[in-house]
């Protein structure tokens, strides 16, 4: 017999077959198990049924708990936020405007009394050179520009005397300079924008042939005719490139028109020279 059954025997726990399981012996057991030997089957009372599977306890509800309040409305979440389009980061601040650049013939570098020295001293003496330029008739003249290699800075002023390099003669202001002389008067600016600067119509003598600029003559008692500083602005007016030659040629040089005059204004003209002079 084997050593497993002797132990359980002398452990007590087989128990007698009863008669029936005589008449029986040739059938095989359910509980037969290939893989012993005839003389190893497990008995009955040796089968231990697998402990009971306790069921698993329901999982309890979640219940979401309210969120706790907030002082600040801004931190509080929004429920929508997925669905909104992603806030766009705000823009770049726009650089700063240059300052602007006007002529002031009151005081400063400027004045009836300024000089070459003071030009430099006002704006660096590496940005004014004395150099020769042309007039508007071709003739040649002297004069100390300002910011020559910069188109949009540049300033020409002449001098009462050269060899001195001092009394201001005139300031001009023409080509892409960005300065502007009193009352806000710049290059660009068209003829009806001037007749309000000047708070009333002004005279001019027309356009000069192939393409000249008509010259403004008189302010006719305007604003721009009682400046307090003792200098004066003249103005030049080109044509709209554009403008027919007919049109040109009925605002000709040989005559003075209001700068109301329909002649006049067919051409639109807008500033093309000023020159700010004592």
């Amino acid at each position: 017999m084997n050593h497993r059954l002797l132990g359980l025997l002398a452990a007590g726990v087989v128990v007698a077959l009863p008669a029936a399981a005589s008449a029986q012996a040739n059938r095989t057991p359910h509980y037969y198990s290939p893989t012993l030997r005839d003389d190893e089957q497990i008995m009955p009372s040796q089968v231990v049924a697998p402990p009971p599977v306790k069921p698993k306890p329901a999982p309890k509800p979640v219940v979401a708990k309210p969120p706790p309040p907030v002082d600040d409305p801004s931190l509080v979440e929004d429920p929508d936020a997925a669905a909104k389009p992603a806030a766009l980061k705000p823009a770049a601040p726009p650089k700063p405007a240059e300052p602007a650049r006007a002529v002031a013939c009151s005081a400063g570098a400027f004045a009836k009394r300024s000089d070459h020295l003071k030009l430099a001293q006002a704006y660096g003496v590496h940005n004014v050179d004395f150099a020769q330029v042309t007039g508007d008739d071709g003739s040649a003249m002297m004069a100390s520009v300002l910011f020559p290699n910069d188109p949009k800075r540049r300033l020409e002023v002449l001098w009462d005397d050269d060899a001195q390099r001092a009394g201001t003669r005139m300031i001009v202001i023409e080509g892409q300079s960005t300065w502007a002389a009193q009352k806000g008067v710049r290059l660009g600016l068209p003829l009806a924008a001037l007749e309000k600067l000047n708070g009333k119509p002004f005279k001019l003598v027309g356009f000069e042939k192939d393409g000249g600029m008509a010259v403004v003559s008189d302010w006719n008692g305007g604003a721009l005719s009682l400046l307090t500083d003792g200098c004066k602005i003249g103005v030049q007016f080109k044509p709209d490139p554009k403008a027919p030659p007919t049109t040109l040629s009925a605002a000709g040089s040989d005559k003075e028109f209001a700068s109301s005059d329909p002649a006049i204004r067919a051409a639109k003209p807008v500033i093309g020279e000023i020159i700010v002079a004592y």
